[in-house]
């Protein structure tokens, strides 16, 4: 008991500060029950009112500020991102834009239908190649409707060749993602106020490096879009303080985990 009393004092008396992690509002190809991977699919009308009403309302309410924002290449990330800024009248923040941040790139699962793809080859294999940790879905091919598109993209142009996917696991995303997190993290413990607004695997793919979750662990870890996850760390010794927060209404949040957990219609 003394113990633990004498930890929360010296957790008070240390200088502290905090990371949000966000998942961008629902995009177009959410909306329709897509892999969309890095397929740069707009957010929906829907996805805007969630970056303003749920995610924007949500660290305003909260009393969260930011001095830097780190985001993908992907535009549903981009515009999550200054539609959150300019609810909090913070447009002018420095913003980090990086490949690395993409999300997981669903080979050539990309565009199709997850419930038409259940029907197909069955739910456990659709649910392997999007929760298991080695789960690889078929790589891209030339025939993809959306092939061209993602490769041709002058967005991508910096991505060394021998770095560009054509496919991904979640090993090999969070590997990916290993390298801006280190920088996330300096940022973070030298006392910047960092918002990283991303997608849902890489997410999760922090989340792991955060929390140092198993393999197994995060493979059950569902992130609703545009709800706020707030970090806070120890600047002098780099470790966690307590547990995640969630920020928003707990029922809504919850089901909306559900929903990201499920194939859907």
């Amino acid at each position: 008991m003394f113990k633990l009393l004498k930890q929360k004092v010296s957790n008070l008396m240390a200088k502290t500060n905090r990371l949000v992690l966000l998942r961008h509002g629902e995009s177009e190809f959410n909306l329709k029950n897509l892999f969309c991977g890095w397929h740069d699919a707009p957010l929906s009308a829907g996805g805007v009112e969630q970056a303003r009403s749920i995610a924007a309302a949500n660290l305003k309410s909260a009393g969260m500020e930011f001095d830097k924002v780190y985001c993908s290449k992907l535009s549903r990330s981009k515009r999550t991102a200054d539609l959150i800024l300019s609810e909090l009248e913070c447009s002018f923040l420095p913003i980090v834009s990086d490949w690395r941040l993409n999300e997981r790139h669903y080979g050539n699962l990309t565009g199709v239908n997850k419930r038409e793809l259940a029907n197909k080859y069955g739910e456990k294999q659709v649910q392997h190649w999007r929760r298991n940790y080695d789960g690889l879905p078929p790589p891209i091919e030339t025939s993809n409707l959306y092939f061209y598109e993602i490769c041709n993209s002058s967005d991508f142009q910096n991505v060394p060749i021998d770095e560009f996917p054509l496919t991904e696991s979640m090993r090999m995303c969070v590997d990916r993602v290993s390298p801006v997190w280190e920088e996330i993290k300096k940022d973070v413990l030298k006392g910047t106020r960092v918002l990283a607004v991303v997608h849902g695997t890489v997410a999760r793919a922090l989340i792991k490096h955060v929390e140092g979750l198993s393999e197994e662990q995060i493979e059950k870890v569902n992130i609703p879009n545009s709800v706020p996850i707030v970090y806070e760390f120890n600047m002098a010794t780099g470790q966690l303080i307590g547990e995640s927060k969630y920020l928003g209404d707990v029922k809504y949040i919850e089901e909306m985990k559900q929903k990201v957990a499920a194939i859907g219609d």
